[in-house]
């Protein structure tokens, strides 16, 4: 059961605070609530101690409860199991909060909102956000300093790679508009999307956008703000800053805005950076030698197109696709679009996947935007399609990228290139064969993923078994929290004696290593070096 706390009932939308009435909610309203739900589980996080009698039941208006509504009404056949919503609202309100709440959400419902949508409705083309403040660090052991840091970080946010989805959509979208076949709503998609495309054009497809660079230049300054006496210690000792990428352009720009950002905050660094190096075998490893068995299967292999034909090929896909059409279009071409009629897409599927792209990407381009805010074409989605098709991306970077069958480790084994760099860097720190102050990596999803993989990072811990496929109700694995853009996994090496002690952070969050490895102490982020070596079969 889904139990929501509703504090005062109005609803943060785009930052802004609106009266929403419980009384006054009609069936229409249900997916707006259940985001607003979704996006204040973040923003204000779970109420705990709650007093017996602190809370009393509030009936939903009569238009509502004609049925049942489950968490499965807004996300969609497949995702969940139906869960009932019991709303409550609180004796207590606070006046100025627009939509307080604790909310004790099922997996399947997404946690994390950007904007007013789920954040999980936008897979792996999340914008990136710190998952903890830099005020909340563990403080190393007694005696233990700073010495090194490494990174590997995907690029920030950027344009889509091709204007092939938005070429699609506007052929549809010209035919129909000639017809008179729009919606109201379908007025205005032409013109946006011909604004996002044109901001995508300036800056290249594929290239990093202002709000990448923003990303990177943000995690830059928390990388000092969390380490200074490390970056004082880098300055004063002259110790080099080392800097990779895969050689592809986002990634190159990415390494490149990060360390001006670092050398703008502590000029005594800029001499420090060395000129960026690229190493596509280590940090572009799905497309180099060493990815050649990793590529047939993606191309070759049954099993695996048959599962996601699976997931893609449900009722509520074409379902999904329709609403969203609908959204646009008249339901007269929709059904034309459907039949085949067009010879420039194939299906009214492909059609609503080519708008659930151009959602997804929106954010992305920002800053490029004349008013410097994200395009609204949450108007050409619902939240219940925009999070199935979020799902449906995320189901492919599953099975293709992350923890895919439990029976092979195809998807990520090639990582193991990237984590024995990791240890390397570290141990050559130890032995006393590196003057590296910090190594900096620069590379993409296709990367990070299998490497989470690989190292059994939260979220990343559960393969799929082929009789039970992916879904978000029994897997936590979700593209947006596992690799959003500018996602970042972090070890940072303290030393007290010969004794060295490493520290992950990944999305700057304190992170523990798999469950095989041990902490100094309990609940500690620290791990012994020797220890690390151990649980990884590196010892010996």
């Amino acid at each position: 059961m889904l139990i929501v706390d509703l504090m005062s009932g109005c609803g943060l939308r785009n930052g802004e605070a609106a009266a929403v009435h419980v009384n006054d909610i009609a069936a229409d309203d249900v997916d707006r609530v259940t985001e607003q739900v979704i996006m204040s589980t973040r923003q204000y996080g779970p109420l705990k101690h709650r007093k017996a009698g602190g809370y009393r039941d509030v009936p939903l208006p009569a238009r509502v409860r004609a049925r049942p509504y489950t968490s499965c009404d807004n996300l969609s056949v497949g995702l969940c199991s139906p869960a009932p919503i019991t709303i409550r609202l609180m004796k207590r309100v606070a006046p100025v909060i627009a939509l307080g709440l604790s909310a004790l959400l099922a997996a399947t419902v997404p946690a994390h909102a950007t904007g007013s949508r789920p954040l999980n409705s936008y897979g792996t083309k999340a914008s990136y956000e710190p998952r903890q403040s830099v005020r909340s660090y563990q403080h190393a052991p007694r005696g233990y300093v700073p010495v090194f840091t490494e990174t590997v970080s995907r690029h920030g946010s950027r344009a889509a790679t091709s204007g092939k989805d938005g070429d699609l959509i506007l052929g549809l979208w010209d035919q129909a508009a000639r017809e008179g076949l729009l919606t109201s709503a379908g007025r205005r998609f032409g013109p946006d999307v011909r604004t996002l495309l044109a901001a995508m054009d300036k800056i290249g497809y594929g290239n990093l956008s202002g709000r990448g660079r923003q990303e990177l230049r943000g995690a830059a300054a928390r990388l000092e703000q969390r380490l200074p006496d490390l970056f004082r210690r880098i300055a004063q000792d002259s110790e080099p800053i080392d800097v990779v990428n895969s050689g592809e352009a986002r990634a190159v720009a990415s390494g490149n805005v990060f360390t001006d950002a670092l050398a703008a905050d502590d000029p005594a660094l800029k001499p420090l950076i060395r000129p960026a190096r690229t190493e596509r075998d280590l940090l572009y490893f799905h497309k180099s030698a060493g990815g050649a068995a990793y590529r047939d299967y993606i191309d070759h292999d049954q099993r695996l197109a048959a599962t996601l034909n699976s997931i893609t090929d449900q009722p509520a896909t074409r379902q999904a696709a329709r609403r969203v059409l609908e959204r646009i279009f008249t339901p007269a071409f929709v059904q034309r679009v459907a039949d085949g009629e067009f010879s420039s897409i194939a299906s009214d599927v492909d059609a609503a996947q080519a708008v659930y792209n151009l959602y997804a990407i929106a954010p992305a381009m920002s800053a490029e935007m004349p008013d410097g805010r994200a395009l609204p074409m949450e108007r050409y989605i619902a939240p219940r399609d925009a999070a199935w098709f979020g799902y449906l991306s995320d189901a492919e970077d599953f099975y293709e990228k992350g923890p895919g069958f439990a029976d092979s480790d195809i998807t990520y084994k090639m990582a193991d290139v990237l984590l024995d760099d990791f240890f390397q860097q570290v141990e050559a720190k130890r032995d006393g064969t590196s003057t590296l102050g910090a190594e900096l990596r620069f590379t993409h999803a296709e990367e990070i993923i299998p490497l989470a993989a690989l190292m059994g990072l939260p979220g990343s811990t559960e393969a799929a078994t082929p009789d039970r496929p992916y879904t978000y109700e029994d897997n936590t694995w979700r593209g947006a929290s596992v690799a959003p853009m500018a996602a970042n996994i972090q070890w940072d090496v303290f030393r007290k004696g010969d004794t060295y002690l490493v520290r992950m952070l990944y999305n700057e969050k304190e992170t523990a290593f798999k469950q095989d490895c041990r902490p100094v102490s309990k609940g500690s982020a620290f791990y012994d070096l020797n220890e690390l070596e151990r649980c990884f079969g590196r010892a010996g």
